[in-house]
């Protein structure tokens, strides 16, 4: 997920309100302003009495030359760098793209060099800081950093087996966005392999729909979050982030509202991609469905040998959710 922190220094009340109604992360301020900032709402401050300490947590670097490339170069990578473009050159940004390769920002004057700075080189850098006095701005700012988004490589899986199960604690994820036909969430009983499961976007004569919700499947399966982590559905709670794919692997970023944990019949969901198993526990019921290779969603129930449906595989383990390279066997 990119950043977007709106420069309000000078401090400008407006500048500082606009910010928190784009949804920006942050609002870059002088000192002494944060309190008189989070009055108005629950925004992060970059300032020394703030949520992000300049020289601490961040550091800015005017960009005039090589030696001040190489001086952001060296900045830890734990720490945001903030780089301003003195002469507007893109060959520094990219250079700092291959030698450090993340925590970096750059501050932009509108929404057009915002687009580019995120995009560069396909990957972008990780945000922007906007220094602009029109409010306007900022809302497109934000509409473009918002509509940026990474991909998740799908690949098609040769269902194995559908097991019928026994009772079961299932979680559906209720989130703050709508989804449409051909989005859903990546869920597997492993961190090595994830179906993508179907948003409840699909009207029936039985159930009326459900856009903003995943039925994911049994509480031990683990979801695909933003940054490349993973959770336990159980373990998830109202606020948090969650990531919602579609069929073609463009992502975006959710927030949960709720977690509904429920007892239901459940269903053995086995299958191959990559010539590795994969699978997932999943309620029985005709409602809950994977994607086909075409976008289509499948229902769970009627799944047979030989049927095609997406998946993501990840080759490496996981600890505590973050990816580490390890031997490891779940099945």
């Amino acid at each position: 997920m990119k950043r977007l922190w709106v420069n309000a220094v000078p401090y400008s009340k407006e500048i500082a309100i606009a910010a928190l109604e784009s949804g920006a992360e942050a609002v870059v301020l002088p000192d002494g302003h944060t309190e008189k900032v989070r009055q108005f709402g629950k925004i992060k401050t970059v300032a020394k009495d703030g949520d992000i300490r300049p020289g601490t947590d961040v550091q800015f670097v005017d960009i005039a030359g090589k030696a001040d490339e190489d001086k952001a170069a060296t900045v830890p990578d734990n720490r945001i760098v903030v780089l301003n473009m003195l002469d507007w050159t893109i060959i520094p940004i990219e250079n700092l793209l291959a030698r450090r390769g993340k925590n970096i920002m750059v501050q932009v004057e509108n929404s057009q060099q915002a687009k580019l700075m995120v995009e560069i080189l396909e990957k972008g850098v990780d945000g922007v800081v906007l220094n602009t006095t029109d409010v306007n701005e900022i809302k497109r700012c934000a509409e473009i950093i918002a509509g940026i988004s990474e991909r998740t490589a799908l690949v098609t899986a040769t269902i194995m087996a559908a097991k019928q199960l026994g009772m079961g604690d299932r979680a559906c994820l209720d989130t703050c966005t709508q989804m449409a036909v051909g989005e859903g969430m990546l869920v597997g009983n492993t961190a090595s392999g994830f179906f993508l499961v179907h948003s409840e976007s699909i009207d029936n004569p039985y159930v009326a729909s459900r856009p903003f919700r995943v039925n994911a499947g049994a509480v031990h399966a683990y979801t695909l979050t933003p940054g490349g982590k993973t959770k336990y559905l159980a373990d998830l709670k109202a606020g948090d982030e969650v990531m919602i794919v579609d069929f073609h692997g463009k992502t975006q970023t959710a927030y949960l509202g709720r977690n509904k944990i429920e007892k239901r019949p459940m269903i053995l969901i086995e299958a191959e991609a990559d010539n590795q198993p994969i699978s997932l526990v999943l309620q029985n019921a005709e409602t809950i469905r994977l994607v086909n290779p075409d976008g289509e969603a499948v229902s769970a129930t009627t799944l047979k040998p030989g049927d095609k449906v997406l998946a993501h595989i990840e080759k490496a383990g996981r600890h505590f959710g973050m990816k580490v390279d390890e031997t490891l066997i779940e099945r």
